[in-house]
């Protein structure tokens, strides 16, 4: 017999969670279900961990950069063993509380891969199961690597598991996860090295200030080797060997380079995690960024199918607050059959650096683009109080403002504690404060935040 509800949702992490919680406060009958322990990513294997080992590195990096100035910085390293039994602590209890939590909401929790029998049956470990509404909420997973050996190369969920940090680590890709990760093997005392294959890793920050963060990265021992492609690994008795390829100019030609290392780690992107649903049974249409949606997150090809966060192919950036709003907007849609679309106005995303580097809207070239009068107020922050008092020397503030209308139409920070500056500046964007209006308000001193009136 097929037990049947009136939402079911597929990946229990943080989208899963709060679109399930939501329809069933609503008095529908709902069940979750996920094949890994349920938190999702962020909670488990991204974000959050993430974060706990990187305040090691923040301690370490804080307390060098106060050397000479009243810190002794003698005998200072990460014991890495004892970091990573802080991180469990936070970690292993998510799945079981957020469990118990969700069955509290009167959501039933199922366990195990789902697969689609049609388009509103999905079969679980051999269980049927029928739903009204389903929604997909599966994640992202890294992207395959082509080339020879790259079974080799370990991901992010298990770095965040290492019990041993390595002295020679290659993170391959320039973006989040290569440089959050890197920064934190600097700190810890291993030698990290970034291949990118373009010219600019980042390439959704800010130029200008991602090469700051790239020298400020080299002081700290982290090395970025652009326009270098992996073409294979191969493992020795002495760890593994990279073989690259690094494409000529116009002047020079190409050249082939072997890299030595102890561990390699896939940072190269992610894609959708859709492969285990079987989406044609579902007659659910989908490409390669995820389960092909219309604003309002339903599936174009079966009214019954909703998608939101990195299973979804939407305009929101891969974000886990991006994820939460998908899934609340596609839940009420769910349950009132309602059209309402995510609002991704001055969404804020930041590289978890040391420090760190943050973006909330357009960037100069974009809207330059768009036609907009725009004021680049560029700001060096590398010599201002708040550095100063922490020894630190680097640090930079690009604010864009439209001339017409006083609003900032995007804004990149570097710096220390400017991830919590740009929820101010978000804050400012969404509401349509002017940057008079800014400058108006009166900021606790010394304080970072304080800082702002004098970007603008």
């Amino acid at each position: 017999m097929t037990d049947i509800y009136d939402a079911l949702v597929i990946g229990a992490g943080m989208a899963g969670v709060a679109a399930a919680t939501k329809t069933a406060s609503k008095g529908w009958r709902v069940g979750i279900v996920d094949a890994l322990p349920y938190g999702g990513t962020c909670a488990l294997r991204g974000c959050d961990p993430k974060k706990i080992l990187r305040r090691g590195a923040e301690v370490v990096d804080a307390a060098r950069l106060m050397a000479g100035k009243g810190i002794d910085t003698g005998g200072l390293s990460i014991n890495w063993e004892d970091l990573m039994k802080h991180k469990h602590g936070f970690t292993d209890p998510v799945p079981e509380s957020m469990e118990q939590d969700l069955k509290a909401h009167g959501v039933e929790t199922l366990h195990g891969v789902a697969t689609f029998t049609g388009p509103t049956q999905v079969d679980v470990g051999g269980t049927p199961y029928e739903a009204a509404k389903i929604l997909i909420a599966t994640g992202a997973v890294p992207r395959p690597l082509g080339f020879p050996g790259h079974e080799h190369v370990i991901d992010s969920s298990e770095f965040l598991n290492l019990e041993v940090l390595p002295p020679r680590i290659v993170f391959i890709g320039g973006g989040f996860i290569s440089f959050e990760f890197a920064h934190i093997a600097a700190r810890a005392g291993s030698a990290p090295i970034i291949l990118d294959r373009g010219e600019r890793p980042l390439k959704s920050f800010d130029a200008d200030l991602v090469e700051l963060l790239i020298n400020r990265g080299s002081d700290a021992g982290v090395e970025v080797r652009r326009l270098t492609s992996v073409t294979a690994i191969t493992k020795s008795s002495s760890g593994y060997t990279l073989h690259t390829d690094i494409p000529g100019t116009s002047d020079t030609s190409g050249a082939r380079q072997t890299l030595q290392a102890d561990l390699v780690v896939h940072g190269a992107g992610r894609v959708a995690e859709l492969s285990r649903l079987n989406l044609e049974a579902g007659q659910i249409d989908h490409g390669h960024h995820g389960v092909k949606v219309s604003g309002h997150l339903q599936s174009l090809t079966n009214p019954a199918v909703y998608a939101a966060g990195d299973a979804a192919d939407t305009a929101g950036l891969p974000l886990t607050p991006i994820a939460v709003i998908e899934a609340k907007v596609a839940a009420s849609n769910m349950l009132k059959s309602a059209t309402s679309v995510p609002d991704y106005a001055a969404t804020p995303t930041a590289v978890f650096t040391v420090p760190e580097l943050v973006r909330v809207g357009m960037l100069e070239h974009e809207a330059n683009d768009s036609g907009l009068n725009i004021d680049v107020r560029y700001t060096d922050t590398s010599q201002w109080y708040s550095n100063y008092r922490l020894g630190e020397t680097a640090g930079a503030a690009k604010i864009l403002v439209d001339r017409d209308t006083d609003l900032i139409v995007g804004a990149h920070l570097f710096g220390h504690g400017y991830a919590e500056l740009a929820n101010t500046i978000s804050l400012a964007m969404k509401h349509r404060l002017t940057t008079r209006q800014l400058k108006s308000t009166t900021a606790v001193y010394p304080s970072t935040g304080s800082d702002l009136s004098s970007m603008l």
